[in-house]
């Protein structure tokens, strides 16, 4: 794709693309280079206004329809972005920097989750309760919740906010959805499909700007019913202190810091290998990242050497270039951090293994890093340091491990290794997270829940439960 131009980026309110014109813009940044690519349109408040007019206006007719009709829309924009996944693929790299076949693969993805939440909205079934009065029909129903307002990350922007997409349209209700400004175009080519699908306009509008002024005015919209976002701990809790002012129902898909517990009786070739493609996928940047690793004292040396033979053979570069298997960190702040959690760790005792600096002067790269025999006290062992770093611990004893894994306030994803059956049910009913693996990596599909428990969120997004999100409960008894 040697013609490739990156796409103007603009707002879309009401069914129509707005160009950035007088308004304030923000550059959008190439993460490989750290040159502008584009100049994103900042909203303005009469561009809020006019999202929830749309959005309102937009909302009966869209819940009228039928799930079929609704159906058929989501099935036609998941075909196009089948047919333009390598585009896409090409948009997300370039503004988010994750390797050209890990965008790729996303936009597909993309197109998977439309098609699986167009099936299930045809099945949101309510029920009839037998009455204990006679000639009285008492129903069950499942309807919409109302308008929308969804806000998503720069780590996968396609797939992320196709999830919330997916599902609420699936629902029958309107969104106005805030994509990250680091990444707004991946976001903008779904809304392209579902535009070229034929969704009827003012059902999706899509805006930029200045992220807490955009959520804290949309959440006070007595419009919006129903609050949908994928971020930080700490900001999560501050929409959710918004939307509880309006009793408003939201889903909160926060941030994680997931544990690995390998036990001595594990494949340690397979689950290094395994953990290791996970862990550096997207450079670290995924909140279901294995990153603490918990190795039984027995098999700790032969887990880190088979999982730094892996590592050492990462080749970081542009997500274009089709030999570079890690991409550049999303932003430059992601450099201070990562700087800055590695030398504490040192600092306090931990082993460098590997990695531990930034590549060249140009550019967000990063080596990939691996610490060992890392201290509680290191500040990476308590925040989630969001990049390419793992990071190793000992252990002996079942109970003691499982207490170290449940030990952060966050409940997100965890992974486990063992070849012992036992063992495996009794890890997987103590460990505490939304998510876990044992025995495998793979924790995100259409059809399968994704979502954690204490400060990772509440709610899930996917699955029956993805979509049960967007829809209210309504009983009616009829005499």
């Amino acid at each position: 794709m040697t013609d490739f131009t990156y796409p103007e980026p603009k707002l879309f309110i009401g069914g129509v693309w707005h160009e950035a014109g007088a308004r304030d813009t923000i550059p959008v940044l190439n993460p490989a280079t750290g040159e502008p690519i584009a100049q994103l349109p900042v909203a303005t408040l009469g561009d809020l206004d006019a999202a929830l007019d749309a959005a309102n206006r937009s909302f009966p007719a869209w819940r009228a329809m039928s799930a079929f009709d609704r159906a058929a829309i989501l099935h036609r924009a998941g075909a196009l972005l089948r047919e333009r996944a390598a585009h896409i693929g090409r948009v997300s790299t370039t503004e988010q920097g994750k390797v050209l076949a890990e965008s790729t693969a996303e936009a597909a993805a993309s197109a998977d989750i439309f098609d699986w939440f167009a099936e299930e909205a045809r099945r949101a079934y309510g029920r009839i309760v037998p009455s204990k009065f006679p000639g009285v029909r008492q129903n069950v129903l499942k309807e919409p919740v109302g308008p929308v307002a969804a806000f998503t990350p720069w780590n996968f922007p396609t797939t992320i906010p196709a999830r919330k997409l997916g599902a609420a349209l699936a629902a029958g209700c309107t969104v106005i959805i805030k994509p990250a400004e680091e990444t707004p175009g991946s976001c903008l080519e779904l809304a392209r499909a579902l535009d070229d699908a034929g969704l009827p306009k003012g059902v999706l509008n899509v805006v930029f700007g200045v992220p807490a002024q955009i959520s804290e005015y949309l959440i006070a919209s007595p419009v919006i019913r129903k609050i949908s976002f994928t971020g930080s701990t700490v900001v999560g809790k501050h929409l959710s202190r918004l939307a509880a002012d309006g009793m408003k129902k939201s889903t909160m898909e926060l941030g994680g810091h997931a544990p690995v517990l390998v036990f001595e009786d594990a494949d340690i070739d397979k689950a290094a290998a395994m953990m290791a493609r996970s862990k550096f996928r997207n450079a670290g940047q995924i909140c279901i990242a294995p990153t603490r690793f918990y190795l039984h004292d027995s098999i700790h040396d032969r887990f880190v050497a088979a999982f730094g033979r892996i590592v050492d053979g990462l080749v970081v570069g542009n997500g274009l270039d089709p030999t570079a298997t890690m991409g550049p960190l999303a932003n430059g702040r992601r450099l201070g951090a990562m700087k800055a959690m590695i030398d504490d760790a040192v600092d306090k005792g931990a082993r460098l293994r590997t990695g531990g600096v930034r590549i060249g002067n140009a550019g967000n790269f990063w080596q990939p890093t691996v610490l060992t025999d890392v201290p509680n006290s290191a500040a990476v062992m308590n925040t989630e340091p969001f990049g390419p770093v793992a990071v190793t611990q000992r252990f002996t004893d079942m109970d003691s491990v499982i207490a170290e894994a449940n030990r952060l306030p966050y409940g997100l994803s965890a992974y486990a290794f063992t070849a012992n059956g036992a063992r495996a049910n009794a890890l997987a009913d103590r460990i505490e997270a939304g998510m876990i693996g044992i025995n495998f990596s793979v924790l995100t599909g259409p059809e399968t829940p994704f979502g954690g428990i204490k400060e990772s969120g509440h709610g899930s997004e996917g699955g029956i439960e993805g979509l049960d999100g967007f829809l209210i409960t309504k009983y009616v008894a009829q005499a």
